[in-house]
């Protein structure tokens, strides 16, 4: 998974002292057929019932910190097609991009469809 370039600059100006960051109030996953970028570019999924999801995260150690809780989203009113890439955003719409990555594997959500991500499957680490 890879931070965005807003969250890499507000984690600078932080840790150096030119700025305070602020912690989201809460974390929301967002999928996308395409991979998202570190410039927030890339296309997030739009209608047929989805919607950005909250996700919590436990506490880090050696570097890293995992999702600490079920997502689910609701379920599919059309084709979202092949989703292979997920966003964490600090707002349920719009917002900032602050990591993003791949599933290990894509999954193709038809209508019916309820895509979940289990506790502990999404991970950040610094390097």
């Amino acid at each position: 998974m890879s931070a965005s370039n807003y969250l890499e600059n507000k984690v600078l100006d932080h840790v150096l002292g030119s700025s305070a960051y602020t912690q989201p109030s809460a974390l929301y996953v967002a999928l996308s057929t395409g991979s998202f970028a570190d410039d927030n570019s890339g296309t997030e999924l739009t209608g047929n019932g989805y919607t950005r999801k909250v996700v919590t995260f436990g506490t880090a150690s050696s570097g890293s910190i995992s999702s600490n809780s079920n997502v689910e989203f609701d379920t599919a009113t059309g084709s979202w097609g092949s989703i292979g890439f997920f966003g964490i955003y600090d707002a349920s719409s719009s917002g900032n991009l602050l990591y993003h990555g791949a599933f290990s594997s894509a999954k193709t959500i038809e209508t019916g469809d309820v895509l979940k991500i289990a506790s502990g499957s999404l991970t950040v680490s610094l390097d």
